[in-house]
């Protein structure tokens, strides 16, 4: 048996997202700014986090978008990577044996061109222990022409997890993109599909200018915006799909500390996900777990679940 099956104590904070995605606290580290936890591990304690997402992986290795491709902005960063990743060959040879080893729960983020693609993946990862569900990305902006045709199509969508459903057993977290009109309307098709939770908000569209060269600092040109400064659209997001699904939401989008992850909890998240701060606070996952476990665990606190959705709006 390995690290990541052995049980762990309860927690005033543990909770379930379904379909056996068990999480010891409601903190996760988004994916794509913790690779496969290889580094992190070193620098904060991953077993006091309720679990990390992977960096995207695609059916076939990807070299991405070419330099330059990160850009800090007020508050925020904007990056048009492209979903660069060393695909599922390596990604299974490579890295799987460490992320089994992990006394927190795995949930790989999956990336592809065609429903195919992500049913390739899901169905190779299936036979695979120590992986607790799959978070599918039809919603990354910087990549053109592929999730994000699925991502903003109430129909596709519905097709897309339709398919995923029949191949896994696992837990389904469809991660969603701001930018569409209805959010909400996603949602919803990712629930009437089978999906068992929804994760939101991917970044941005988000652009910077050099205003002495009169280039844009991406080589993209535009890319997504993330980090404190999209906060306030991210709440406003998970508050509107929170009140339109009955799946669990998974909140993110600019989470700083210990406060911004209670504002979330209160707009309906049943657990959140920390990105961009990774690369400011390494062990800032461990930091907001640690203090949202003693807030609940304190003598008169509510419980999590009375304390989730519980914004006071009259």
């Amino acid at each position: 048996m390995s690290l990541h099956e052995t049980a762990k104590s309860t927690t005033s904070a543990a909770l379930s997202l379904g379909r056996g995605l068990d999480l010891t606290s409601p903190v996760l580290l988004a994916s794509g700014t913790v690779s496969f936890g290889e580094e992190l591990s070193q620098l904060c304690d991953l077993s006091k986090i309720g679990g990390l997402v992977t960096k995207a992986i695609s059916l076939e290795p990807r070299i991405g978008n070419p330099p330059q491709r990160i850009a800090e902005t007020p508050s925020g960063v904007l990056n048009a990577i492209g979903l660069a990743n060393i695909g599922l060959d390596r990604f299974i040879a490579e890295k799987v044996p460490f992320l089994r080893q992990l006394n927190t729960a795995v949930i790989v983020n999956i990336a592809g061109r065609s429903i195919d693609d992500y049913g390739e993946v899901v169905s190779r990862l299936d036979g695979i222990e120590g992986l607790n569900g799959y978070e599918i990305n039809l919603s990354c902006p910087n990549v053109k022409g592929e999730g994000m045709i699925m991502g903003v199509n109430r129909d596709a969508t519905f097709e897309i997890v339709s398919e995923l459903r029949k191949i896994t057993p696992r837990h389904l977290m469809i991660k969603l993109t701001p930018n569409v009109t209805s959010i909400s309307t996603i949602a919803l098709a990712a629930e009437e599909a089978g999906a068992d939770s929804v994760s939101l908000i991917n970044t941005v569209v988000g652009m910077a200018i050099n205003h002495k060269t009169r280039r844009p600092l991406l080589k993209n040109i535009t890319g997504g915006l993330s980090g404190p400064a999209i906060k306030p659209i991210a709440l406003a997001k998970v508050w509107e799909v929170y009140n339109a699904v009955k799946i669990p939401v998974v909140g993110m989008g600019g989470i700083a500390g210990f406060e911004d992850a209670m504002e979330f909890f209160l707009a309906g998240s049943q657990a959140i996900q920390i990105g961009t701060m990774n690369f400011i606070y390494p062990d800032i996952g461990e930091k907001v777990a640690t203090a949202i476990e003693q807030f609940f665990s304190a003598p008169g606190a509510p419980t999590f679940t009375e304390y989730c959705g519980s914004l006071i709006t009259g």
